[in-house]
């Protein structure tokens, strides 16, 4: 195994601390960049000049994050490696209005966030976190993580068809959380929300919040090879990407590197990518460009960086379920700890094409990782991830890869306990070109 491998089982322990303190996108984003600070990067502001010296930088932008790292001697026509991923899970998010209920409950009403699978989120202590907008125009994260929310299911009694006829859900009517008993009362929520983050409630002038199931992700099975817990779409890549430009900055002194590494981790993935903060915005595209010019560079040698950069768009896929095996393709079976997966769709649901396949599986070689296949089976529908958009709306060379996980867009996935440090050395190798 080259120097490259550098991530064992610990990365893993690691990875279920992030996942724990990373109950939203914005505190996904917040907890990326201080491993990164600690790394030596700096964060920049987007309406502050920058520079173009070397070292590591990061730009936040609400739920995502770009970061990257400018070696010693970097021209500015030098090209990217660029690992793309996303910080944003299906889950249940609070309307403007949120104080509702009835005949003696008190409730929470919520939207329904991405493609969550609705029967995961039932009977579950759920806790409350996210965002909280203040008159003075800043932003304050809260996490309420102790059981205060749960979505009752139906008692089989009431629903004695349920085991044979299948559970049934109307996003409206059988998705609104319990959180108390008594009458509804406008501002009830935001003024037990300013509570716990030490606030007026007449400073909170906007909140973006989500309840998170409050059970700690935690090994599984006889020898505890399998990893279970929530949001691993995608926040098992997003800290496999900071791991990796992390690592690869921090040894740049001993090796020069031909690329300029980046994270960009984007929010809302989930539900197209179309916003400031998501792939199809012009965040990534801007901070690339500006780091060209902030090196004196030209349109010119932006072309020329950009037509020699590579993204590896990392985001999870599906492991060969033992119970639905026919659902997948028949000659191709990702496995949990078999290490990561190349996404292969030829109708562009996923970006690989051969010459990618070529890049990741160098990457794969020099880490001593090993690698698995995936593409869809032929009569079911094809996911896609932020790489297609990526490719398109950048012109850059993308290729899709990620971990095999088990019910994915549950509450609660399901992945091999040695994938996610396997992905990172991978990660690694890839950074280093």
């Amino acid at each position: 195994m080259s120097t490259s491998a550098r991530f064992d089982r610990g990365h893993t322990d690691d990875l279920i601390s992030f996942l724990t303190a990373s109950p939203t996108p914005y505190h996904a984003v917040a907890n990326a960049a201080e491993r990164l600070e600690k790394a030596g990067f700096r964060q920049l502001r987007e309406t502050d000049a920058w520079d173009g010296s070397a070292g590591g930088r990061f730009v936040l932008r609400g739920g995502a994050i770009i970061a990257w790292f400018v070696p010693e001697g970097a021209e500015p026509h030098t090209p990217f490696r660029i690992v793309g991923a996303h910080t944003d899970s299906p889950n249940l998010r609070v309307k403007p209005l949120p104080d509702t209920g009835s005949f003696g409950w008190r409730q929470i009403a919520v939207e329904i966030y991405g493609g969550t699978l609705l029967n995961t989120w039932l009977d579950r202590d759920l806790g409350l976190a996210g965002r909280i907008s203040l008159r003075d125009g800043t932003h304050r994260l809260i996490n309420i993580d102790r059981a205060l929310l749960r979505v009752p299911q139906l008692a089989v009694h009431l629903d004695r068809s349920v085991n044979t006829d299948g559970l049934k859900l109307d996003r409206q009517r059988h998705m609104q959380p319990i959180w108390g008993l008594g009458d509804p009362q406008e501002g009830d929520l935001i003024r037990f929300v300013a509570q716990e983050a030490g606030v007026d409630a007449a400073d909170i002038t906007g909140w973006d919040l989500m309840p998170h199931a409050i059970e700690p992700p935690s090994y599984l099975g006889r020898d505890r090879e399998l990893l279970a817990g929530p949001r691993m779409d995608n926040l098992l890549s997003v800290h496999a990407g900071t791991a990796a430009l992390a690592a690869v900055a921090t040894s740049a002194a001993a090796a020069p590197l031909p690329y300029i590494p980046v994270l960009a981790a984007f929010d809302h993935e989930e539900n197209g990518s179309q916003s400031d903060t998501g792939a199809d915005g012009p965040l990534l595209g801007t901070v690339l460009e500006r780091s060209v010019l902030a090196r004196g560079g030209t349109y010119e040698d932006k072309a020329r960086a950009f037509a020699g950069t590579v993204c590896l768009s990392s985001d999870t896929g599906h492991a060969v379920h033992p119970n639905y095996s026919d659902r997948h393709d028949p000659t191709h079976h990702p496995r949990a700890n078999g290490g990561p997966i190349l996404k292969v769709n030829v109708n562009m649901r996923y970006a690989t094409d051969g010459s990618g396949r070529a890049v990741f599986a160098a990457a794969c070689e020099r880490a001593g990782v090993p690698w698995q296949s995936f593409v869809s089976n032929n009569s079911m529908p094809c996911g896609t991830t932020i790489g297609p958009i990526t490719a398109a709306r950048h012109g850059i060379q993308t290729v899709d890869i990620g971990v095999a996980i088990l019910s994915m867009h549950s509450a609660r996935e399901l992945c091999g306990a040695d994938d996610p440090y396997l992905l990172a050395n991978a990660l690694v190798a890839f950074l280093e070109g």
